[in-house]
């Protein structure tokens, strides 16, 4: 359950580290673990950007004792989806996994991540044996020591290295048992972790482009940075694009972390996106129909769900649910789209009075120190 008025790393940079070894090739995961965890990372990877959109993902691959970066820490969705779809024809399955070079690989990039951001790496591991040159328990320290947060995901049983890192590094660990659980395991990453104590609190300097057009004036063809030194996308002249606020360098889509000057670049909805984690909808009251209609009728009578205007009937809809701020009822199609895609209550926003106390709220830190970034 979510809660409110919690720290939270907003900023997040995460590490997906993939067992690509022999021990993925086995099928009690159809068709075979390897296959089914990459189309579960390509939809893990969409809903991570659209959750996260100020964030950024890296992907690295461990097989034959070794650990590869299969593409690096960015915010662009599209290109880690790419990277992952080209393991399916790409890598072969062999040997064993190097647990602590992943670590170690991931630590490299990470402890280079300021301190106001969270460092997450999260592990599928399909092994129940890691290859390392030396004490891994040496590596799980650093990475307390770092401030890094690690999760694993097993995909045949549990392991204790694994889960004494988990619990050294404050992440969590699970073990699959199926398909359907698999997914639900990998989602429940998406939403940001509470941050630790170790984090800094800072100021962050963004900017936020936007078009400029000279009336009477095309505007002038010029590359963007972001392709100019790729070589699977080549750069292409374009009219449009984001300038940097700073140093004018151009980009073609947000957020991004500017190449010439640094400067993190992303627009107001990014930010948008990103609030509803600091202040989630509570869950709703559910009660019965019958209860709300006929034992304790209201004034005025509830007939309709507020949000969608569909008609209560007690033959089809036994059971509704009323927020507890603005005391208003929803049918359990609108409840689920409330909280898992709108993340506003529809009454709280739209009644007046609902609404101003809605906008007047501040996030209190609860006990332990939690405030908000």
């Amino acid at each position: 359950m979510k809660r409110g008025f919690s720290k939270l790393g907003m900023m997040r940079h995460l590490y997906v580290l993939l067992d690509c070894s022999e021990a993925m090739t086995v099928p009690d995961l159809k068709p075979t673990r390897f296959i089914c965890s990459l189309k579960l990372l390509e939809l893990f990877i969409e809903e991570f950007f659209d959750q996260n959109p100020i964030s950024q993902l890296g992907v690295i691959a461990m097989k034959a004792k070794r650990a590869e970066k299969i593409s690096e820490l960015g915010g662009s969705s599209r290109k880690h989806i790419k990277a992952v779809h080209a393991l399916n024809n790409g890598v072969q399955l062999v040997g064993e996994p190097s647990l602590q070079n992943g670590l170690e690989l991931a630590l490299k990039t990470l402890r280079m991540i300021p301190q106001h951001a969270s460092r997450e790496i999260l592990i599928i591991m399909g092994s129940l044996t890691s290859c390392d040159p030396n004490d891994v328990h040496l590596t799980i320290e650093n990475l307390k020591t770092e401030g890094v947060r690690c999760s694993v995901l097993s995909l045949s049983a549990e392991i204790r290295i694994c889960k004494f890192l988990c619990t050294e590094t404050g992440g969590m660990f699970g073990a699959v048992l199926d398909d359907a659980h698999y997914k639900d395991q990998l989602l429940q990453h998406i939403d940001p972790p509470q941050a630790g104590n170790q984090q800094e609190f800072s100021l962050i300097k963004m900017g936020f482009p936007h078009g400029k057009t000279e009336s009477g004036k095309e505007p002038p063809l010029t590359m963007c940075m972001c392709h100019i030194d790729s070589a699977d996308e080549p750069a292409k002249l374009t009219s449009g694009g984001y300038h940097c606020p700073q140093c004018y360098s151009k980009y073609c889509e947000l957020p991004v972390e500017c190449s010439a000057c640094g400067l993190t670049l992303a627009s107001a909805p990014h930010l948008a996106r990103s609030y509803h984690h600091l202040f989630p909808v509570p869950h709703f009251t559910e009660l019965s129909l019958e209860q709300v209609q006929v034992q304790e009728p209201r004034d005025p009578p509830v007939t309709n769900c507020y949000a969608c205007q569909k008609t209560l009937a007690i033959g089809t809809d036994k059971m509704v649910y009323e927020c507890g701020a603005c005391q208003q009822v929803f049918c359990i199609d609108c409840d689920i789209f409330i909280h898992e895609t709108l993340h506003s209550c529809v009454g709280c926003t739209t009644i007046p009075a609902s609404a101003q106390s809605l906008q007047a709220r501040k996030p209190v830190p609860p006990p332990h120190s939690l405030s908000v970034i």
